[in-house]
């Protein structure tokens, strides 16, 4: 089974409650459950989002959000979960800086940290629960928050993590069920947290890498007991981890300056490493078809194509190394796979590569991105098309041919960071004062 049907699979397993119906199972295909969407490469396979859209054209609803995130939307059911940041009160003293500080928010004020539903169709806000009322302990970048992590969900329970501030376990009807608390990251240059938590089946996973003593644990989803907690020989990294099936077994995949490592999701045994990459590794790895493929961008670029079929040990130069690369590779988006494609951005600037995974060959391009400026959010798909967003909020359409033709370039009123999500006739924006949900009319 490919990673992606052994995901899909898991997925499949999850129940979800339809609003003051019985319970009814869902197909996971349809839904965006977690960062990256059902298949954790970007693609929603059953989408058909529109392709145009402005502020008077193909908004089906469009809600104000509290506060200030990153946190991109994830869909289950007829319900959008978020997670957001709200500054109140009066002013305090702030925390010191660490050193090589610069560019960065003083957190000047406590902190709610809201875990939100809005309804599907409507965008009526269901609920809010605060989970933590604080101030952050460190600053963040300005190009950052406090609430940057995605929440993921089975359709059962929403996990929402703010790093330093807590991880939490809430029903779908917002009470509150269990939480975790793993202390404060120190942060390089204090420049704020990002990485969002895995879900396989009964097990979270979270990747806590930082200046200090850093680990990947994995809990019960149900309880949040810890099942295990592995070191990890890294400094601070922003990438959320990605689980697949490998020779039958679920491994736990974490992306880090010193290694991409694998890890088994019941023992959190290290199966294998790969160095390569750079520091501050932000981008998330992806896996299809038994290929994990794993990109940085920082003081050198670095892309990396491992077979995970029988990878055991260091895998650094070996034939599970099937091609790497040290061009135009990511920074801050994440790649995406589609079709047996991959694209990524160099940096996080508008030029796009578009290779054959399974080779790393590159028959075209590269491609400049007409009408983009820089992005943070990865890059989706769905129905053919790949949809980019930049952060003035600007979002071009493509489709998906060896030469990428515009299919559409649309335009919204604010910034942008968030990552799309996509689930059935809608596309999801959340820009910095609200949530968007296009769909066409």
């Amino acid at each position: 089974m490919t990673a992606q049907g052994s995901i899909a699979l898991c997925l499949a397993l999850c129940w979800t409650l339809h609003a003051g119906a019985e319970p009814r199972k869902l197909d996971p295909l349809n839904q965006w459950g977690q960062w990256r969407g059902p298949l954790g490469t970007g693609e929603s396979p059953r989408g058909k989002p529109p392709t145009e859209w402005s502020e008077k054209k193909n908004i089906r609803w469009k809600t104000a959000l509290p506060g200030n995130a990153h946190s991109s939307p994830i869909v289950w059911g007829d319900q959008v979960f978020l997670l957001s940041a709200v500054p109140h009160g009066e002013k305090l003293d702030v925390p010191e800086q660490p050193p090589g500080a610069h560019n960065n928010v003083d957190p000047e004020k406590k902190m709610r940290f809201v875990v939100m539903a809005l309804a599907r169709h409507s965008g009526k806000i269901n609920w809010e629960t605060v989970v933590r009322n604080a101030q952050p302990h460190q600053s963040a970048h300005e190009s950052g928050t406090w609430a940057s992590a995605s929440p993921v969900t089975d359709g059962e329970r929403v996990y929402a993590f703010f790093g330093s501030n807590g991880l939490y376990c809430l029903s779908i009807k917002g009470k509150l069920l269990w939480e975790k608390d793993f202390g404060d990251m120190q942060v390089k240059h204090g420049h704020g947290e990002g990485a969002s938590p895995a879900l396989h089946g009964e097990t979270l996973v979270v990747n806590w890498d930082h200046e200090g003593d850093s680990f990947v644990v994995a809990l019960e989803a149900k309880t949040g007991k810890e099942i295990w907690r592995q070191p990890r020989d890294e400094v601070t990294s922003w990438a959320t981890p990605v689980i697949a099936k490998v020779d039958g077994k679920p491994q736990v995949i974490v992306s880090g300056s010193t290694a991409v490592r694998g890890y088994d999701l019941s023992t959190g045994k290290v199966i294998w490493s790969c160095g390569g990459l750079s520091k501050n590794v932000v981008a998330s790895p992806v896996v299809s078809d038994g290929l994990l493929i794993a990109g940085s961008s920082y003081e050198k670029q670095a892309m990396l194509a491992i077979r995970l079929a029988g990878a055991k040990g260091d895998l650094t130069g070996t034939k599970h190394l099937l091609w790497s690369r040290r061009q135009r590779t990511p920074y801050v988006p994440s790649p995406l796979l589609h079709n047996g494609h991959l694209y990524f951005l160099r940096h996080y600037q508008a030029i796009l590569t578009r290779l054959v995974a399974k080779t790393g060959k590159e028959p075209s391009g590269p491609f400049r991105l007409p009408g983009l400026l820089n992005l943070y959010a990865s890059p989706v798909s769905a129905d053919g098309r790949i949809y980019l967003t930049d952060q003035q909020g600007a979002t071009l359409v493509l489709d998906d041919k060896e030469e990428p033709k515009v299919v559409a370039l649309n335009h919204l009123d604010e910034a942008i960071n968030a990552s799309a999500a996509i689930a059935g006739d809608a596309l999801f924006l959340r820009g910095t004062r609200h949530l968007y949900c296009l769909a066409k009319k």
